[in-house]
């Protein structure tokens, strides 16, 4: 990386203290103010950061952002809030401030300036009882803001006397070395004086600042920006590539299959974590995976990349034996049936994979024996004996999901074989106190197991060293760092690759030939098998690290497995694999204020929201709109009729039908003549300023952040019609006339522009509206090429098609509707009457238990489910952190309920006797 600043200028300020503080190597060019380091734009921007990719970035506050995010540390929502509000609140009263103490002499009245600024800063550091902006440890916010506020505030003119806070959180960063450093750099000793030959070549001030803006409400999205300022020279600039008009060089071919590697071309492999076969997708696992990689993989073929998307059903292991049984199939059974249950919902929300397959083919068993024959040949497999639990009435050994018991941390009496869903806690299922079969309910004995492990710390050099060079070459979100380098902190240990099961990949080794292959060491192969049963020739894809770049899209409990286990296991196979360059990872997106369930019938599931009448693009809108990035999200039915009403209906939707509907109603559906003028000519440069942000965004798979931009345009195009007000100049003389044509004209052609940039998020509405506008297919292969080139698509004497709205108004008492439907209520209108069929357990396995020990198997039937349904309320209460006392309450009814069922199976109502505990 290349960071290139100017002496005096007080935004290098930031980035140099930035990069300081955040400790990241790059080289830094001191170069003149008026020196263009940045090619396509038409004038100086500074600093500016170029990126081994060849990218430039040029807001300090991005480039910022940018290299805490390269450090590992990751920027908060929060912080975010006070960036923006850095930008676009306070670096106005700085401008002034600036202006009036350098230039002007006026440096006593930079405290009246400030003072909204300050007094606001002084109020949220006071509230918070935190010394610094967004809590107890220094983060991006504090470097670009002390940065931004050094010049003004080290001139001792300026007194905080009434700021204590500020004052305090400012002499905190005043103590920082990086900070020191870098403003002596930037101003050389010289104060405010270091800085005028800087000002002196910026622009004269056109406003005041605004005063009202707080970072600390509101999702950042939501906040309308202000307009960006352009230069005379960029206005023309903009004009002049709105003049070249569409490219004349051929449309882009349809897709081709298979799609493979091409020579001179960037190839991106994307897969998105394969869903587990055993249930039905919810939004949260929707967003995190599937639609994420979507969006991106439909923005990198508008950007001409050579893509290819493969994704596809996870089907072996524990949970799809447990799904078989409850549901009375066999395990070949429910993954045919779910997979194509999963293959029906991403249509309907139109996934565009390249092939969605699975990973019970023969394909996926000779290439995951394979890469372990090969695992082995090299040394990196250990054998050792673990002590597993066994239940001689099944005769079996029992996965995780197929033993419950009584915590050992916290007592919870229906902790699973693996993990406490109360505390927690990590479990080997031989710590459980009374445990219990879950198919036989009866009591496993501890037995003893060889297995295989992959000698993860033989490999841990080889990882490291790779990572090394992945996270700082490839885009890795922040929480993908930070979970791998947890993961590396107290060094790695062997992890078991076989398990004691029947459903799975077998084993090819001798000695283990009655096991399979581990799910986490099996599932990530999947990625190779589907791409295989795609084309004979997926070695091109996958065994050709030089060409291909891969990009996993994942929630963040998959990362270890992405970043840690399944690179160490190409590693270990030595084999010339591709490795991830990009792992992409959202946080959790929760259902209003609590989880999804579908057992509670919390939540909207994907076969469910193709029931709602709502189309799948405002679905995938509102997803992509809310999609967890930087912390988990909420989906809630409020917020989706909001953001439908307010975003898609008043603002895009509205600006998107006017334009069109003025060129059918004013001008006989042909686009008219446009004559820009300086009006125009501006928003021309304004709106392409906008495009070039979304593309950076989403080449950085910013994709929740990339979205808002596309409002701002069509924000900047309603607020353009409303000013000029077209309807009214169209019944005026011939010049009111022709200035209803340009504005009609140049409105028009943002609606094509805002289909092209929409299509990754809305598909179908993308095409509807260049179906509408007649827009011609060069559109869409044009305007993201490069860095973003906003031209005249519709030219004067263009037929549209017919122009009808694009989105429909969510009604209040619809909305209300479809919140109780998804809350959980139907359930509990259910659990009110008979309890339905117990499905835990096959009725022969229950008639038998219940025969040997004299019980009711009917009853156990129907008190299994209560019991079920009853764990599930007590959860959902200490969730959503409910009264002790009606926590309690509902506690003892579960107790109850499991008394009577196990008098039902014939045991004991009375548990064992725990043991004493350890002095």
């Amino acid at each position: 990386m290349k960071l290139f600043v100017s002496e005096g200028n007080p935004h290098c300020l930031k980035v140099l203290a930035a990069l300081e503080v955040a400790g990241v190597h790059c080289d830094v060019h001191h170069v003149p103010h008026e020196e263009r380091v940045v090619p396509f734009l038409s004038r100086p921007a500074l600093p500016a950061l170029l990126l081994t990719s060849g990218l430039h970035l040029f807001s300090p506050n991005a480039i910022c952002r940018y290299l805490f995010e390269v450090s590992g540390q990751d920027c908060s929502e929060l912080s975010n809030r006070w960036l923006e509000w850095e930008a676009t609140d306070l670096q106005p009263a700085l401008q002034q401030s600036l202006h009036m103490a350098v230039l002007q002499g006026k440096g006593s009245e930079v405290s009246k300036v400030l003072q909204g600024s300050l007094n606001y800063m002084e109020q949220s550091l006071s509230k918070g009882n935190t010394p610094y902006l967004t809590g107890d440890a220094v983060s991006v916010a504090d470097v670009v803001l002390w940065a931004a506020l050094y010049p003004v505030l080290s001139d001792s003119s300026l007194a905080l006397g009434e700021h204590a806070s500020v004052k305090a959180w400012f002499d905190r960063g005043a103590v920082m070395h990086g900070c020191q450093s870098a403003a002596q750099k930037v101003l050389q000793g010289k104060g405010l004086q270091g800085m005028k030959s800087f000002m002196q070549r910026q622009p004269a001030l056109q406003s005041s600042p605004r005063g009202d803006v707080q970072p600390c409400n509101g999702n950042p999205a939501e906040a309308e920006e202000s307009e960006p300022a352009v230069s005379v020279e960029e206005m023309e600039a903009a004009a002049l590539t709105w003049s070249e008009g569409l490219s004349s060089s051929p449309v882009a071919a349809d897709r081709a299959h298979p799609i493979l590697p091409q020579d001179g071309k960037r190839n991106l492999l994307v897969t998105s974590a394969l869903p587990y076969v055993n249930n039905v997708p919810h939004l949260g696992n929707i967003i995190g995976c599937v639609l994420s990689a979507d969006a991106f993989s439909r923005y990198g073929r508008l950007r001409g990349w050579n893509m290819l998307y493969i994704c596809g059903t996870d089907e072996y292991g524990t949970a799809t034996e447990n799904k078989a049984r409850e549901e009375g199939l066999t395990p070949q059974q429910i993954c045919d049936k779910y997979h194509a249950i999963h293959s029906s919902i991403y249509k309907w929300f139109q996934i565009d994979f390249d092939f969605f397959g699975r990973t019970t083919t023969e394909k996926q068993t000779a290439i995951a024996q394979n890469i372990f024959w090969k695992v082995h040949k090299h040394g990196f497999l250990v054998e050792d004996t673990v002590e597993q639990l066994r239940c001689e009435n099944c005769k079996r050994f029992l996965a995780d999901r197929f033993v419950e018991g009584i915590c050992p941390h916290c007592s919870y009496p229906e902790a699973r074989g693996d993990q406490c869903d109360k505390c927690g806690r990590l479990i080997n299922a031989v710590e459980l106190r009374e445990p219990q079969c879950k198919v036989c309910r009866q009591t496993p004995v501890v037995r003893s197991s060889k297995h295989l492990f992959l000698d993860l710390p033989k490999l841990e050099a080889q990882l490291e060293q790779w990572l090394d060079k992945s996270t700082s070459t490839g885009d890795w979100t922040a929480n993908a760092k930070q979970i791998t380098r947890s993961w590396l902190r107290d060094g790695l240990k062997p992890r078991c690759i076989t398990r004691d099961l029947r459903w799975g990949t077998p084993v090819p080794h001798p000695d283990f030939k009655e096991k399979v292959f581990y799910v986490w060491f099996d599932a990530p192969i999947g990625y190779l098998s589907i791409t295989a049963n795609y084309t004979d020739q997926w070695e091109k894809w996958w065994k050709n690290p030089s060409q291909v770049e891969l990009y996993n899209f994942m929630a963040k409990d998959n990362v270890p497995f992405h970043s840690v286990v399944f690179p160490c296991s190409l590693l270990g196979a030595q084999d010339n694999y591709t490795l991830v360059n990009h792992l992409i990872a959202t946080e959790y997106l929760n259902y209003e204020d609590t989880k999804f369930s579908k057992s509670r019938g919390v939540g909207v599931f994907g076969d469910m929201a193709m029931d709602t009448g709502i189309p799948s693009d405002v679905w995938r809108f509102y997803l992509l709109y809310v999609r967890p990035e930087g912390q988990d999200s909420a989906f809630s039915w409020a917020d989706m009729a909001l953001k439908n009403n307010s975003e898609l209906l008043n603002n895009l939707g509205n600006f998107i039908n006017r334009a069109g509907m003025f060129v059918t109603k004013f001008f006989e559906g042909s686009v008219p003549v446009m004559e820009l003028q300086q009006e125009d000519k501006k928003l021309l440069a304004v709106v392409g300023w906008e495009l070039q942000q979304y593309i950076q965004l989403m080449d950085k798979v910013k994709i929740r952040d990339a979205l808002r931009h596309i409002l701002n345009i069509s924000r900047h195009g309603n607020q353009y019609i409303q000013v000029n007000e077209p309807w009214k100049k169209i019944k005026g003389g011939d010049t009111e006339r022709q200035r209803a044509g340009t504005v009609t004209g140049v409105s028009v052609n943002i609606a094509c522009l805002l289909s092209v940039m929409l299509l990754p998020y809305m598909p179908t509405v993308s095409q509807t509206i260049r179906d509408q506008l007649n827009a011609p297919q060069s559109c869409v292969d044009t305007v993201l090429q490069g860095t973003g080139a906003f031209v005249c698509c519709l030219s004067a004497g263009h037929r549209i098609g017919t122009v009808s709205p694009l989105f429909q108004k969510l009604e209040a008492d619809q909305i209300e509707d479809l919140k109780k439907r998804f809350g959980g209520q139907q359930m509990t209108a259910q659990s009110a009457g008979s309890a339905p069929p117990a499905a835990s357990a096959p009725p022969a396995a229950a008639a038998e238990v219940a025969s040997v020990n004299g019980g009711d198997p009917e009853k156990a039937k129907q008190l299994t489910q209560a019991v079920t349904e009853q764990g599930e309320k007590v959860r959902a209460l200490k969730a959503q952190k409910a009264e002790k006392a009606v926590i309690t309450a509902e506690v003892s009814k579960l107790l109850d309920l499991k008394k009577q069922l196990a008098v039902a199976e014939g045991k004991s109502a009375e548990p064992a006797p725990q043991k004493g505990k350890k002095k």
